[in-house]
């Protein structure tokens, strides 16, 4: 690993010590492998991570030892001895380092896991956090960026090579199977969640599962994807005009890509979430199609396909300079079809850029 990224891994640690000296406790134990990513830039699995005042130790198993050190150097290891739990060398390192007040991360651990610790650790204090390293991931930096911009250009590439080759004797299941074949053939490492196709009525599922309904069976299909580059993703959906489409599904997709415009025209460095999903939602309420959008506006995406901030409602939390969101609203009316259309968009100091580029006037959704 270069020496500028072991250097933006230890910032990152350095910025968690401050928000974890907050909750009272002297460590924490990163259990969340995602996070244990971003903090090191470790790509494994069953990894921890064990940030103390003055300490840092990655702790896994003599499988990922060379990985360690090729990706995060000058990093303290600790291996586990094979057939020893994970948790036995928590134990060790934690009275090692003197912490009496240990963090944890509550989302990512289980009720087992914590009795287990506190038994060990014992009589030191477990103290359970929330979303402090997820606090950190919200804002994304430069290399990041890159790589969001990576995932979106192979999963652009990848919809329109299936675009291209789509036929009316396809099922759903096959386009979904091509999808994961064109991503991986331009580079990606996969899809970044198992994707959503819906022919017609089946388009009202807003995550429904690919069936063998084959794409001549109707005059429309939804495709929810998104690629998986250098552990970042992208999320993004269109709808696909494959025959004569009815008037009513015209006027639903000319709303639902009103709502979407009006929403990404609402994103800037201080808008409240809430305002945002709001500009969309009162564009849909006011079609009369207010309770067909059930779902929230959007999310980040970053290493994980779901994550903050969210757009709905409730959250009354301003947008930042750096954060990446999908912008997602949809009509769903159960036996007759869906709309939904997703782009990801950045949030940058002026306002806002749209990171994803696959046509979606309808004119440009309209296959032969």
């Amino acid at each position: 690993m270069p020496p500028a990224d072991h250097d933006r891994f230890a910032a990152r640690r350095n910025k968690l010590r401050k928000l974890v000296k907050k909750t009272g406790a002297e460590a924490l134990l990163v259990t969340d492998v995602k996070n244990v990513t971003y903090l090191t830039g470790f790509s494994g699995q069953d990894s921890y991570l064990l940030v103390a005042k003055e300490a840092e130790v990655l702790l896994t198993d003599p499988r990922y030892t060379q990985q360690v050190e090729e990706e995060c150097p000058g990093l303290e290891l600790a291996s586990r001895a094979p057939g020893k739990s994970i948790l036995s060398t928590v134990q060790k390192l934690v009275k090692s380092a003197g912490v009496s007040q240990l963090g944890i991360e509550a989302i990512s651990v289980t009720i087992d896991q914590f009795h287990t610790l506190a038994d060990k650790l014992a009589p030191a204090t477990l103290i359970p956090t929330s979303g402090l390293v997820e606090q950190l991931r919200e804002i994304k930096d430069a290399e990041e960026l890159v790589a969001i911009r990576k995932a979106i250009h192979i999963a652009e590439k990848a919809f329109a090579a299936i675009r291209a080759t789509m036929h009316r004797d396809q099922a759903e299941r096959q386009v979904a199977a091509d999808l994961e074949y064109q991503v991986r053939r331009f580079g990606g490492s996969g899809l970044s969640f198992p994707p959503i196709v819906g022919v017609g009525e089946r388009a009202a599922l807003p995550h429904g599962v690919p069936s063998h309904k084959k794409i001549g069976e109707d005059s429309f299909v939804l495709i929810d994807w998104g690629a998986v580059a250098d552990g970042y993703v992208s999320d993004l959906t269109r709808v696909l005009a494959t025959g004569k489409i009815s008037p009513k599904i015209k006027r639903i997709y000319d709303i639902v890509l009103k709502a979407q415009l009006r929403a990404i025209d609402a994103i800037k460095p201080g808008a409240m979430l809430c305002d945002v999903d709001k500009a969309a939602r009162d564009v849909i309420a006011e079609a009369g199609f207010g309770k067909r959008f059930g779902h929230g506006l959007g999310h980040g995406i970053g290493l994980n396909v779901h994550e903050a901030p969210r757009f709905n409602s409730s959250q009354t939390r301003p947008l930042q300079v750096g954060m990446v969101v999908t912008v997602e609203p949809g009509i769903y009316i159960p036996g007759f079809g869906g709309v939904r259309i997703e782009d990801d968009v950045l949030v940058t100091k002026t306002g806002y850029e749209v990171l994803t580029h696959v046509p979606k006037d309808f004119d440009e959704s309209v296959i032969d």
